[in-house]
């Protein structure tokens, strides 16, 4: 039962990750606990699938201000696979060089921000280009993806780096570099990929890991809450302080 072997092989990668990269997730989480205890930004970004967990960080039930999504919708929206914003543009967009040097230049940014990047492969300009600027900034870059999978694969940008030489703190998410786990009767492909499963159970393990940093620092958190919990009548509340405060530090104010 081919889902059963999805499974497994999902459940090697998580205790890959386990095993090898907790030492990491702590340095990254530490690098992101100090950005938000100054109430600055860990800017997340990704291209495609990469920025599912970008989506899952916030604003959702559980996670907490700090996190700002720099999501670049041709980069991101697949509804159509065809036509517009097709995922033909997207193949040819995340390999143009120069596209992320123009991404930064619609933000601000503190010295006190941090940075953190997806990449299943580390090897595509958009994201390169990104994390040049983050280093010419001086700010902090983690980087999370496939890396060892990732080397002695030539880097599509001029500059001959890939992503992951660039990341001052580097979690590599134990995913094949085929991504797909699964061998399929009488196909050439395998089937059932395994990055965005990595990605989520990385994150969560590093998001969590800054919380309790920040909680034993003695910082407040304002934490998404769930407000479909019947007999909870304070939700509504603390989701509006949670946005509050959200809008407040975007604005810089």
């Amino acid at each position: 039962m081919i889902a059963k072997e999805w499974l497994n092989n999902a459940h090697g990668v998580m205790n890959k990750i386990e095993e090898t990269q907790m030492e990491n997730i702590r340095k990254a989480a530490m690098i992101m606990a100090d950005s938000i205890e100054k109430e600055r930004w860990v800017h997340t970004f990704g291209c495609g699938h990469a920025t599912l967990p970008i989506q899952d960080i916030y604003p959702r039930i559980g996670g907490f201000v700090g996190f700002h999504p720099m999501l670049e919708l041709p980069l991101t929206f697949f509804t159509n696979i065809t036509n517009g914003m097709s995922v033909q543009n997207f193949v040819f967009l995340e390999k143009v060089e120069g596209y992320g040097t123009e991404i930064m230049k619609g933000y601000r940014f503190h010295k006190d921000d941090c940075f953190w990047i997806f990449s299943h492969t580390g090897i595509n300009p958009v994201n390169i280009d990104i994390a040049l600027k983050v280093k010419e900034m001086g700010n902090k870059l983690i980087v999370f993806g496939s890396a060892a999978e990732a080397e002695g694969k030539k880097s599509r940008h001029s500059s001959g780096k890939t992503l992951f030489d660039l990341a001052d703190v580097l979690v590599d998410s134990c995913v094949p570099a085929q991504d797909a786990s699964v061998p399929l009767k009488n196909h050439f492909d395998k089937v059932g990929p395994v990055s965005t499963m990595a990605f989520v159970t990385a994150t969560w393990m590093t998001v969590l890991t800054a919380a309790e940093i920040l909680a034993d620092r003695g910082v407040k958190l304002y934490i998404h809450p769930s407000h479909n919990v019947p007999g909870d009548t304070t939700a509504q509340e603390r989701l509006q302080s949670c946005l509050t405060e959200y809008k407040k530090r975007i604005n810089g104010v």
